[in-house]
């Protein structure tokens, strides 16, 4: 059998609706084509090209537009999770009106599964919380704007 023999072999054997086919010549040549028909559709030819799964990705602004910029703000001194009170359901540290001393506790950062109170640097009272609860912070992040007293 001929290489072109072959090849027209093949190309039928692929239009046909048949699953198998063998081959056997007088002179020992022996050619078997085998394929699985539980199949309803093709496989392509060649590998079809991954498709882009869409992500989720939330946004969320890390400079607010509406603090207003002549009030200080206490940042955040390190990465983690913001926490508006000491748990799940408490009352929250601070709220906006809210007077703090100097070494007040007024949130929680999560970091490592560790609980890190964030305390008030100077005494000040809280114009406005900068951060939802449960939300990711960056280190200097601004959690509160505040008004020094």
């Amino acid at each position: 059998m001929t290489k072109e023999e072959i090849k027209e072999l093949v190309n039928l054997f692929a239009e046909a609706n048949i699953s198998k086919i063998k081959i056997k010549e007088q002179d020992g040549f022996e050619i078997e084509l085998e394929r699985d028909m539980s199949c309803d559709t093709l496989i392509p030819a060649s590998p079809a090209t991954p498709v882009p799964q869409p992500i989720n990705v939330n946004v969320v602004n890390e400079t607010p537009s509406n603090t207003k910029s002549n009030n200080p703000s206490i940042n955040s001194p390190m990465v983690g999770t913001f926490y508006q009170a000491p748990s799940p359901g408490a009352a929250p540290f601070v709220k906006v009106g809210s007077t703090v001393k100097k070494g007040d506790a007024i949130a929680i950062i999560e970091a490592m599964k560790i609980m890190n109170e964030i305390e008030a640097e100077f005494d000040c009272r809280i114009v406005e919380i900068l951060v939802a609860d449960g939300q990711p912070v960056e280190y200097g992040m601004p959690l509160f704007a505040v008004e020094k007293l």
